[in-house]
């Protein structure tokens, strides 16, 4: 049991305990060394008919004694039971040790020992500070109001980081999905209050959904970064209005904002023009093309309803020329022979995209006037109806030019969240949601413990017997059990 030495110049303490039973052998003449996480380092060995045991927690901390039982159900289990010596102090937040005052029983779930699930058990006391307030002490293990130790926590947060939903790592663990989520949404929202945005000056805002058919979220991203920044319920004005208010939040006053990539959502515009000091709005290219390919894709199916040959060509209309293949581009210059309307339409798709790659923000007005009297003389209604979006939203589509920026990032994002939501067959907590999406794409710095994949071997120099790691995961012919 520790007396106050020093960890790093004292041997460490063997003690002596019967043989827990269940079968426990070790072989190799050796030993294992447990890492339990927060100063718990046990070191396991056979001797005669009992198993030594040598701790290197933190004074006054101190095992009392060590179980390997069967619950209820029938599930072996190993218990650790943790303690002080009478008498013994602990230091309050200004440093100064002080008298316990009380204790309360406490129990938190550990990384499985082998297939058996562990458990720590400690009375955690209570001191009464130098300033008279009672108050309890933490314990290095877990963190507070926690049933799990730390290192079960950061193996949690691992499987989910390597993409394993939720309800599957629950699985494994042996835990409800319900604790894991609890788990999982502590570390985000300790890591995103603590997130640094202070230089975010671009940014773009889309909206994706939790579930087919039901509630939307709208995201901001970081387009430098290329980051999620913010997420909120909803796709109004409103939504705008909170973005606004996080990053004042987060340090980002409004006219820091220099460029806002949207789609021509008449909430969005409204949301930004109110929020935010003169940003320059630049309407999303991928949202313009979409109208684009919708005004051709129409025209099309005009035809389509007198000319059964354009059955089965709705791709080889929209997609560019480039990435039309041999079979394709021979059926395309085909019909659009045969069929003049269809033809003029799609010289004017085409024509459109060179808008794109205008540098000189007069050159590429005056393209757009040339281009938008062409589709006049063409007297295409579909294209008609396309300029009038155009015309209404003139100065945000105007302004990509200078700002060559696009809402591909989220779209990026966008796809990374729906591959999510997929393997996790939709979110019906819209919290749990958002906070998912911040864990994929928020490029968070979390600071749970890190886990260690691979057991790796050790010299104890006490001993000079080789020794192994084990933070959770099997370790390779050592042991049998």
């Amino acid at each position: 049991c520790g007396n106050g030495e020093d960890t790093a110049s004292r041997p460490r303490r063997w003690g002596n305990y019967p043989d827990p039973g269940g079968g426990i052998k070790l072989t190799l003449g050796g030993g294992i060394k447990l890492t339990l996480g927060g100063g718990i380092i046990l070191a396991l060995r056979q001797e005669g008919g009992g198993i030594v045991v040598a701790t290197d927690l933190t004074p006054p901390w101190c095992i009392e004694r060590i179980e390997f039982s069967q619950s209820a159900s029938g599930q072996r289990q190993l218990h650790l039971y943790l303690t002080f010596p009478k008498g013994a102090k602990f230091k309050d937040e200004a440093g100064v040790e002080c008298a316990v005052y009380d204790t309360q029983p406490r129990t938190w779930q550990h990384l499985s020992f082998f297939q058996y699930p562990c458990f720590l058990h400690a009375r955690v006391p209570r001191i009464t500070t130098s300033a008279g307030k009672v108050k309890q002490v933490p314990v290095a293990w877990a963190r507070e109001g926690s049933g799990v130790t730390l290192l079960f926590e950061a193996f949690a947060m691992c499987l989910i980081e390597n993409e394993m939903p939720i309800n599957k790592a629950a699985t494994i663990l042996g835990v409800y999905p319900n604790r894991l989520w609890t788990i999982f949404n502590y570390w985000i929202e300790h890591a995103f209050e603590r997130d640094d945005q202070t230089h975010v000056t671009n940014i773009g805002i889309d909206e994706t959904s939790s579930k087919k058919g039901h509630d939307d979220v709208t995201l901001a991203a970081d387009l430098d970064a290329r980051r999620v920044l913010f997420a909120t319920p909803g796709k109004d004005e409103a939504t705008i209005d909170r973005l606004q208010n996080h990053l004042r939040s987060k340090g980002v006053p409004p006219e820091q904002i220099a460029h806002v990539s949207i789609d021509m959502s008449p909430a969005f515009i409204a949301g930004v023009t109110h929020n935010f000091a003169n940003p320059q709005i630049v309407f999303d290219r991928f949202h313009i093309v979409k109208l684009l390919n919708e005004a051709m894709d129409e025209v099309r199916k005009a035809e389509r309803r007198e000319h059964q040959e354009l059955k089965g060509h709705k791709y080889t209309f929209l997609k560019k020329a480039d990435n039309l293949s041999v079979k394709q581009l021979a059926a395309l210059a085909e019909l659009i022979t045969l069929y003049p309307t269809l033809g003029k339409a799609y010289r004017l798709k085409e024509l459109f995209h060179d808008f794109w790659d205008f540098d000189d923000k007069e050159q590429g007005l005056a393209f757009l006037f040339y281009w938008c009297a062409e589709v006049e003389t063409s007297g295409i209604a579909a294209f008609k109806k396309f300029v009038k979006t155009l015309k209404s939203h003139w100065s945000g589509i105007i302004n990509y030019i200078e700002a060559k920026f696009a809402n591909g990032v989220l779209e990026g994002i966008n796809s990374k969240i729906q591959l999510a939501k997929r393997r996790a067959r939709g979110y019906r907590n819209i919290e749990n949601f958002i906070n998912m999406i911040y864990f994929i794409a928020g490029k968070l710095k979390f600071n749970y413990p890190a886990f260690q994949h691979r057991a790796k071997k050790v010299r104890w120099a006490h001993s000079g017997v080789p020794s192994f790691r084990l933070d959770g995961t099997a370790i390779r012919g050592v042991f049998r059990v």
